[in-house]
């Protein structure tokens, strides 16, 4: 979706390509329906589709682009969500990494950030790791826009686990998910702003050096509960109870 800065109530907003096709082509998108359009950096605008149809474009070859026209009847800029929710994720095996981008996305993280922790099964290398990242984006973009996000969570480059030790030691809060930690995540006093980091491991646990590094960068160790999730389900999980405890959610 293109910005939608400096659009107001009467503009006329039009939409193409990908994001055009899918509503028209498989919603049956018509003419007098209502929609809601964001830029997926706070913008929100809500109108009337006035018309819907192609163009053909002639280059070397032949393009037909589908086209959306919204007139704008409303128009709402909405605040960054405070506090900022970064969910590092170990990388799962097959498509559960997209399933945990998925619901973390629908959930409301901020930016999640794909990790090669000591005990992943999943390995992202060469043109692999482009297809991989490339997915998690694309699954991030489609489930902003299915749960109306004003704002579009952030796919961040692989990070190695020196650089999530960064993040934990930038933090406002950092929690680790360990399922022998001591503290309950449920006892923790969630901050009205800045940046929570939750780091979630793999499905082969974390390593002990990778818990001490973290914590030693100022992460607290916590657990859930005495079930041991999945690691494309944990982050979701924890992710719901650290914004239940915060203005976000209140």
């Amino acid at each position: 979706m293109p910005s939608l800065e400096g659009v107001a109530v009467g503009s006329a907003v039009e939409v193409t390509g990908d994001e055009a096709h899918h509503p028209v082509a498989v919603r049956r998108l018509r003419a007098g329906a209502r929609v809601v359009l964001t830029d997926g950096t706070g913008t929100t605008a809500t109108g009337e589709v006035a018309t819907t149809g192609t163009r053909v474009f002639v280059v070397v070859v032949v393009v037909v682009v589908v086209v959306v026209d919204v007139d704008v009847d409303d128009v709402r800029r909405q605040p960054r969500p405070e506090p900022e929710l970064v969910v590092v994720q170990a990388l799962p095996k097959g498509d559960r990494g997209e399933l945990a981008v998925e619901v973390l996305t629908e959930v409301g993280a901020w930016r999640i950030v794909p990790w090669a922790a000591a005990r992943s099964v999943a390995v992202w290398k060469g043109e692999r790791a482009a297809k991989a990242h490339a997915r998690w984006q694309a699954t991030a973009r489609g489930a902003a826009k299915q749960s109306r996000r004003s704002w579009h969570p952030v796919v961040a480059p692989l990070a190695r686990t020196a650089e999530v030790v960064t993040l934990v030691r930038d933090a406002d809060l950092a929690l680790v998910l360990h399922e022998v930690a001591a503290a309950p995540l449920s006892a923790v006093d969630v901050p009205a702003s800045g940046t929570v980091v939750l780091v979630v491991g793999p499905e082969g646990g974390l390593a002990d050096d990778e818990v001490a590094g973290f914590v030693e960068a100022g992460a607290r160790s916590v657990r859930l509960g005495p079930e041991v999730l999945r690691t494309s389900t944990a982050g979701v999980v924890a992710a719901a109870a650290v914004l239940a405890r915060s203005p976000r959610w209140a």
